[in-house]
Order: structure tokens, then sequence, then C-alpha cells
């Protein structure tokens, strides 16, 4: 199954936190192939200096998993895509529906609208808000 993880999924696979056990298990039992985009890596390698600065991993521990993640990108483990140039019509459309419902920040409508225009067999998020609109908006969300 090809899937599009969020990346919290992504950062909970690859490092140790409350929602590793969650994001391991889910894995496991669906065994999906990522889509990753060049926002998605440039976004996990954000969110891995961000756990340092929140003092949840030191320096040398988000180097070990951004070089974790990087060879597994070139080894193949993930389907790497290009990020569709309509992606910012979708986003401000999304906005417009479900931001003042669902209090959806940017970040999230951009991983649902890049994942929409993707099409995966299931949208992977443990993030509660971005459940929802990825909901919403029509994808299959995991776990469910």
């Amino acid at each position: 199954m090809n899937a599009y993880a969020d990346t919290g999924l992504l950062i909970s696979l690859y490092g140790q936190d409350a929602n590793s056990g969650n994001a391991l298990s889910l894995t496991r039992r669906h065994q999906p192939t990522f889509l990753l985009t060049g926002f998605g890596e440039a976004e996990f390698a954000n969110a891995c200096q961000l756990c340092v600065f929140r003092r949840q991993w030191t320096s040398s521990e988000a180097r070990v998993v951004r070089e974790t993640f990087r060879s597994d990108i070139h080894a193949g483990v993930f389907q790497v895509e290009d990020v569709p140039v309509q992606v910012w019509t979708l986003a401000e459309t999304l906005s417009e529906r479900h931001a003042a419902s669902l209090g959806a920040r940017m970040l999230d409508v951009l991983h649902v609208a890049i994942a929409l225009l993707l099409k995966p067999e299931a949208f992977c998020s443990l993030d509660e808000r971005q459940r929802k609109l990825a909901g919403a908006a029509g994808l299959r969300v995991l776990p469910a």
C-alpha cells in the first residue's frame, strides 16, 4: 500500500517520542510505502531541529535521526514525488472550507493538499487536527 505520512508520524518512527509505539504499530500492521516530497523532507529536517530546541533530543541524536532518514531516502524506502504545482490552489480551497471549523494550520493544509494530489491509498497521521482535516477532505485516514 502506498501512503502519505505527515511529518509528526515520520519523526515518531525515526526518533523516540510518546507516539513512537503507535507509529511503529501502524507501519508493522499496514506495511506502507510512504510517499515523500521535498516539502516533507524539508519539514522533517526542521522538526529534528525543533526536537533539539525543545530539549527532546540532543544535537547528536537529531543528526543520527536525520542521517538515517536520508539514508532511507537514498535506499528507496520512500516513493519520492514532486509537489504538484496545483497544491497552492487546493490549499487555499481547503483552508476556506475547513480552517475555521477545524483549526487547521497551514502546514497541515499543505500536507493534506499534497496527499490529495498524489492520491495515496491512505493518509497516516497521529495528529488529531490533521486527521480530521484529511478525513473531511475525503482521504482514508490511518490509524482508523
